[in-house]
């Protein structure tokens, strides 16, 4: 018997419509990879050049907690009477010619694109020679121009305005995005707004503690305190009065190798590099689940080695060669890298410099924070609670300005003067470099229509009190030990 190969009409017709709907299938398969790919997929945006990923690359805190990009770009347009100018540049976000966001923002594909904040929002910054300067942004150094509490805030109160509607905020995501497709409109109407609202709020409510802080101003940052409120849910409004003032410094984070085994953090409170930047990832908002630990990593192998940038102005040499006998007698065994005391901690009781940031991080805190990352390898052990503020290398310091761990001493020269003859009141946020007196401009309360952060060193947690170690030099002996901490 031969094999049939012959087809009736009926099965050719059937084996046709098969293909025609395979056809359907495959199509409608693919218009959905379309659209959907870019929503469903989960993706950071990553830059070849290092310090380019250091200043816009993810380390993972879209996952969770990033705004939308859409949302977040409009913000300031659906919201400008909750900023104090134009923009997000108005809270002291540093904008780069030719880059879509500011320093310290990172943009990752999470269903949508999502943006969140990297370690440079709060450890780069910028400097003038002169008002008619351009800023130059330097990578590492302290962000000394960047109003962090003013971000928290504004994106908390924009939240509970009438305005956060998608009636209201969907037409201008259509201005300035050029057209959302069918399927990105709907998840923005139905889905993003509403729950980036919601998420907003909850947040604003886990961190009104912080409208009874004095306020933070440029550069500065309470380090634990939101920590103990978003990480841990402590009961913020049970916390002592003196715990919930934690407000210091940004650092510098360049040349972190030798800094390894030294107490970190301004009190000392970890012995770890990698634990410190864990520590400070988290608080950039990442979990211990979404911290993107190979980007974290390219940015900590960058900063081991880093040199802090060398002091790009005149130097007396012959000033500053005095300078270094008197900073070899008076301050390298605290402050230079292989002295016996450098990075070690100075009880509260001899430092007497102000205690709020101190007092803040509890045994409480201690506790909770070593069981994070539980389950993984690198989950904390290094955290300790101690008794005083550490001492700090001082490689760079001509750039770390305001000094003390809150920043409450505007240059080394006012350093180096007994406390009750330190200014009570200066401005920061200004970042034309005071050469004389190596820190940057404190006098000028505004310029060209911006408003500088006037700091009272009378409120809690702002003291200026302390560290009275080359005080009782003379004039002269200050001056020369000024000009050559240029050239750390």
């Amino acid at each position: 018997m031969t094999e049939q190969t012959s087809q009736t009409p009926l099965q050719t017709e059937v084996k046709a419509t098969f293909k025609r709907i395979w056809v359907v299938i495959l199509g409608v398969v693919a218009v959905a990879i379309f659209f959907l790919w870019p929503i469903l997929s989960n993706s950071p945006v990553d830059y070849a050049n290092v310090e380019d990923h250091y200043k816009y690359g993810s380390i993972g805190s879209e996952q969770v907690n990033g705004v939308p990009y859409w949302i977040w770009k409009v913000l300031p347009d659906v919201f400008p009477d909750k900023l104090p100018g134009k923009g997000y540049d108005s809270l002291g976000f540093i904008h780069e010619p030719g880059k879509d966001l500011p320093v310290g923002f990172s943009k990752r594909r999470v269903f949508l694109d999502r943006v969140g904040l990297n370690c440079a929002v709060c450890h780069t910054g910028t400097l003038r020679e002169t008002p008619q300067s351009e800023h130059q942004v330097i990578a590492a150094m302290p962000a000394n121009v960047v109003n962090l509490q003013g971000y928290i805030k504004f994106v908390s109160e924009v939240a509970l305005d009438s305005r956060f509607t998608a009636s209201r905020m969907l037409p201008e995501i259509e201005k300035i995005s050029g057209g959302l497709n069918p399927i990105q409109k709907l998840i923005y109407q139905y889905i993003a707004i509403p729950l980036t609202r919601d998420a907003l709020i909850r947040q604003g409510n886990q961190l009104s503690f912080l409208n009874k802080q004095p306020n933070w101003g440029p550069g500065r940052v309470d380090t634990f305190n939101p920590y103990k409120a978003i990480q841990f849910h402590f009961p913020m409004d049970k916390l002592r009065e003196d715990e919930l003032i934690g407000t210091s410094d940004f650092p510098s984070v360049w040349n972190q190798k030798p800094r390894e085994g030294l107490q970190l953090h301004w009190d000392g409170n970890n012995k770890s590099v990698d634990e410190r930047n864990k520590s400070a990832a988290l608080g950039a908002g990442v979990t211990p689940t979404t911290i993107d630990l190979k980007r974290l990593k390219r940015l900590a192998d960058w900063l081991w080695e880093l040199p802090p940038p060398v002091y790009p102005y005149k130097v007396n040499e012959t000033l500053a060669a005095t300078g270094e006998r008197l900073f070899e007698n008076n301050c390298a065994s605290c402050h230079a890298f292989g002295h016996p005391k450098i990075g070690k901690v100075v009880p509260i009781q001899e430092i007497a410099t102000d205690r709020h940031r101190l007092d803040s991080y509890t045994y409480e805190t201690l506790s909770n924070q070593n069981t994070l990352y539980a389950g993984y390898p690198w989950r904390f052990s290094h955290f300790r609670k101690t008794n005083g503020y550490a001492n700090a290398p001082l490689d760079g310091v001509w750039l770390r300005a305001p000094y003390l761990h809150n920043g409450s001493v505007p240059n080394l020269r006012d350093l180096l003067e007994k406390p009750e003859n330190r200014p009570k009141k200066f401005y920061r946020g200004d970042d034309v470099f005071d050469q004389e007196k190596v820190g940057f401009v404190s006098n000028v309360a505004e310029e060209s229509g911006k408003k500088y952060f006037e700091f009272d060193t009378t409120l809690p947690g702002n003291s200026n009190s302390g560290h009275v170690y080359g005080t009782e030099l003379s004039s002269e002996a200050k001056n020369a030990l000024v000009e050559y901490m240029k050239k750390l």
